[in-house]
């Protein structure tokens, strides 16, 4: 099972790869190009990345957080 380091470290290289497909599709709309399997593409690249949050945000909610079992923060009474 992939931890949540590698979760955010894979999320980041899609958000770049949506980055660099956006700007091709941009390219091929201006040089006359049809674009239907590249929105297609990107597309399912945003659900992919959508869908890696979810596992993200689930894991995180499962990680003890720094002040569990302390009074506000503080000492443990």
């Amino acid at each position: 099972m992939p931890d949540i380091e590698s979760i955010r470290v894979e999320i980041e290289r899609m958000r770049i790869q949506v980055y660099r497909q956006r700007g091709d599709i941009r390219r091929l709309q201006r040089a006359g190009i049809p674009t239907a399997s590249a929105e297609t593409l990107l597309d399912r690249m945003l659900h992919n990345i959508d869908r890696l949050c979810e596992e993200r945000d689930r894991l995180k909610k499962e990680l003890p957080g720094p002040n569990k079992g302390k009074a506000l923060g503080g000492r443990r009474w």
